[in-house]
């Protein structure tokens, strides 16, 4: 905990960019002050940085820092209060510091404290003779030092106002929010987020006009907003293109939408760029002192977002969406973890039967995630998360990495054996995607079509030109390419004949229910296996779960099939054992 406190204290102390900055004269008339009071020749304006002192301004003092240990200006800033150390040759901790050994006797320093509650170092003074402080001393030292945080303060506040808009940041709007708290709590209050345009028409408005156009957009919505609010009502410019305001003391949330509403449809019927850029208003009402400002803010962002996708521009805050964007992004951060922890990452392997003979001749791939606080994720939770994100290639090359060992540990001499792994959108936009593979097989000594690639009809569809010729390229190599749940996509017939697959794999979700020919499903797979066939594929279905559905599959040709019936998903141990289970074959036959 000590060392968390330590690295937000440094956090909020380069925040601030002092720290080897020139001598300001601002600083030096408040230090010449405190030597003048204290009839001493040093005194200085010390940061307590990572490793040292460093001295914001000095008088009477020749270097700029010292080391911090044994300095007590660091005790001031830790203490968050004055410290005075009347002779330093009767002081136990500092009596072989370095002030001591350079003739250092006396030293008072007063604590300069951030609103946040950060001590940064301290202002103090310096004498070459032992010497007590007066109570007045202290007390003009605890002043002067104030004086110097109002000064940094104010320095800083510079970094408040938005050059563009000309309103204050989200700092302030932050700031403004814990004041509003202390001073009129249990006040209901709705705070609003407006979101000018979406990132992608950001991004074409800059490419196409400039960033000098997106500039303009913002100064005219902020002119708006100021005459729609008032002159008594502050707005504050939060993000790239996102302003925020507070609504009048216990209003009524749905009175407030009706004439948010209203009042920005008037915004955007005159705004210069209304017809490519649409405008998102997300709302969240909450009571002063009961929510942290951060949580304020961070929720009407959400409920921008929220409008963005439902069919109204304004949305109120959901903690529903919220918990589960929270969530979202909680998984995101620590799935970057889990590939790193070595132990929370597996996969597992689900058979693929010959439906004729009944042989295992492969299995799926299939990742899994044991999250250390969270237990199992459903990979249907976090694989689409993954695949938006750079964490996709990592994920990804983990796969296959883990895929092709298990390959290298089966025993040799087995019978011919494809291990199905599959690869996202995303994948096929990386330059060495192929070369990652072939080396990968390469280094285990195994044969390309020992391994198989797995793609959906819509990730391949998301980039069809890009996507045939990676996978052109990969066929080339010899691995074999699979279209994974064949049916559910938009692709057209002409373009699936041009793909170098072998094989495809008919969707569970017409099969789970396969029944005899009178059933609803049956007539859409005997299409899909007659025309896969045509076209020179393989056929795997997949969710078998039922002996009835395996029976309808063999007698329409169906070469293989995975699911419950045959094998849930297992560990590498498990799929041995079941693999070499004398029995299990003849079992499978009786089910098909």
């Amino acid at each position: 905990m000590r060392d968390y406190q330590e690295e937000a204290r440094l956090g909020a102390l380069c925040q601030l960019k002092l720290l080897d900055t020139p001598a300001s004269e601002s600083f030096d008339r408040i230090t010449r002050m405190a030597s003048q009071i204290f009839a001493l020749p040093v005194a200085a304006v010390s940061l307590t940085d990572r490793d040292r002192q460093w001295f914001k301004s000095r008088v009477g003092i020749d270097h700029h820092s010292i080391p911090r240990d044994k300095a007590p200006c660091a005790e001031v800033a830790e203490a968050r209060k004055p410290v005075v150390i009347e002779d330093f040759l009767t002081n136990p901790r500092y009596a072989d510091s370095v002030l001591s050994r350079a003739g250092t006797r006396f030293y008072a320093g007063a604590p300069l404290v951030t609103s946040d509650g950060y001590g940064l170092g301290a202002l103090c003074v310096l004498g070459t003779e032992p010497r007590q402080a007066t109570p007045s001393e202290l007390a003009a030292l605890a002043d002067l030092a104030a004086m110097v945080m109002a000064q940094i303060e104010l320095q800083h506040a510079f970094g408040r106002i938005d050059p563009v808009s000309g309103m204050p940041t989200r700092n302030q709007f932050r700031d403004d929010l814990v004041d509003l708290a202390r001073d009129h709590p249990g006040e209901r209050r709705v705070a609003v987020v407006i979101d000018l345009a979406r990132d992608d028409q950001i991004s074409k408005i800059t490419r196409a006009m400039g960033g000098a156009s997106v500039d303009d957009l913002i100064r005219e919505a902020a002119h708006g907003l100021r005459d729609a609010l008032g002159p008594d009502r502050n707005a504050y410019h939060v993000g790239p293109v996102h302003f925020a305001f507070l609504s009048s003391p216990d209003v009524d949330d749905a009175t407030y939408t009706q004439l948010l509403q209203s009042k920005f449809e008037m915004l955007r019927a005159t705004s210069s760029m209304r017809f490519v850029t649409t405008v998102a208003i997300g709302m969240r009402p909450f009571v002063t002192g009961e929510v942290p400002a951060d949580d304020v803010l961070r929720g009407a962002f959400s409920a921008a977002q929220d409008a963005r996708h439902a069919d109204g521009s304004i949305a109120r805050y959901s903690f529903s969406n919220d918990t589960a964007h929270q969530r979202q992004y909680g998984l995101l951060r620590d799935f970057g973890d889990a590939l790193e922890a070595g132990d929370q990452l597996r996969l597992v392997y689900q058979p693929r039967v010959e439906l004729a003979t009944g042989r295992c001749i492969g299995a799926e791939a299939l990742l899994r995630w044991r999250h250390p606080r969270l237990g199992e994720i459903s990979p249907a939770e976090f694989i689409p998360l993954v695949e938006q994100t750079s964490l996709v290639r990592a994920a990804t090359q983990w796969v296959l990495d883990t895929a092709m060992d298990h390959l290298q540990r089966r025993p040799r001499g087995e019978p011919p054996f494809v291990l199905s792994v599959n690869i996202s959108a995303a994948n096929l936009g990386e330059a060495d995607l192929i070369e990652r593979i072939q080396l990968g097989l390469l280094k285990r000594n195994l044969r390309p079509g020992q391994l198989e690639i797995e793609l959906t009809e819509s990730a391949i569809m998301d980039q069809p030109d890009q996507a045939l010729a990676i996978l052109r390229q990969l066929a080339e190599t010899g691995i074999c390419l699979a279209i994974d749940d064949f049916g559910t996509g938009h692709s057209s017939l002409a373009y699936l004949q041009r793909l170098p697959a072998r094989v495809v794999k008919i969707d569970q979700a017409f099969v789970r229910n396969l029944t005899a020919p009178a059933g609803p499903d049956f007539v859409l797979v005997e299409t899909m296996i007659g025309l896969a066939h045509k076209m020179g594929y393989r056929c795997v279905a997949e969710g078998v779960e039922t002996s009835e559905a395996a029976a309808v599959l063999t007698r329409l040709g169906c070469e293989e099939a995975q699911g419950f019936l045959f094998a849930r998903p297992m560990d590498e141990d498990q799929f041995a054992h079941w693999a070499a289970d004398p029995a299990r074959r003849e079992r499978t036959l009786m089910t098909a």
